[in-house]
């Protein structure tokens, strides 16, 4: 496929923080900026700055009831997401308390076709804006980051590489970890002894049957040690 853009993207997204340059170093390297390149993925990384009430780009201000920290207000959030929704737009908040990103949700949100997604910033946004203008909240973990900017990066990682076209190879998708709830199996490469440890011999006979036997046994055997809510998942869904 040529290097620049023939069809409409598959994906846009939208993503609105206080420091959208944050953004630049992951959209411009890799895989992402292969498909944005391409004309796969579309990003757009924007400051809430811009639907400032006021002309100041004032975004934030003590919460009610005290505490710590300052918190996004309602208006300059509300204002951008307007701005920007279409008809089948999914607005995301990144935040803590959602809902956990999985591969299984990464998937669906690569057929959406237009993200916005907001980045929570000190103590969170005001819970008005929440309720207004969001449409879905999703955490990337059970811990806190200063700046939603590093979550919105994760997310997009997640979902881009499900576009279709964005991966090579569509084995690669196949083979991914949690697919089906399974974790991935060990890989191996050149040279064939590191170490003193070789490649297990199996990989090297050539017999493609036994080696995706194998891989599927180690996928199994992994999943049941490492990841016992996983594995409970795929032995429910193999007896259903």
């Amino acid at each position: 496929m040529p290097d620049f853009p023939l069809f409409p993207p598959l994906l846009r997204v939208d993503v609105l923080s206080l420091f959208p340059r944050m953004l630049d170093g992951f959209v411009g390297e890799s895989v992402v900026a292969r498909a944005v390149r391409r004309g796969i993925v579309k990003i757009s990384s924007r400051s809430l700055r811009e639907w400032a009430p006021g002309g100041h780009g004032t975004v934030d201000d003590r919460p009610y009831g005290g505490g710590a920290g300052m918190v996004l207000k309602p208006e300059p959030i509300c204002r951008a997401i307007a701005a920007l929704r279409e008809p089948a737009s999914s607005v995301i908040y990144l935040c803590p308390d959602g809902e956990p990103l999985t591969a299984d949700l990464a998937r669906g949100l690569a057929l959406a076709g237009h993200l916005i997604l907001l980045c929570g910033h000190y103590e969170g946004v005001d819970e008005r804006a929440r309720e207004r203008s969001v449409d879905r909240e999703i955490s990337i973990g059970d811990y806190v980051l200063t700046n939603g900017v590093l979550a919105a990066a994760v997310l997009l990682d997640a979902v881009a590489r499900h576009v279709p076209g964005v991966l090579g190879k569509s084995l690669s998708l196949e083979q991914d970890s949690f697919r089906r709830h399974l974790l991935s199996f060990p890989q191996y490469t050149r040279p064939e002894v590191f170490d003193g440890q070789p490649v297990p011999e199996i990989l090297r006979g050539g017999n493609h049957k036994s080696i995706d036997e194998w891989r599927r046994r180690q996928q199994m055997e992994r999943t049941r040690r490492r990841r016992p809510d996983l594995w409970k998942r795929w032995c429910d869904e193999e007896e259903a």
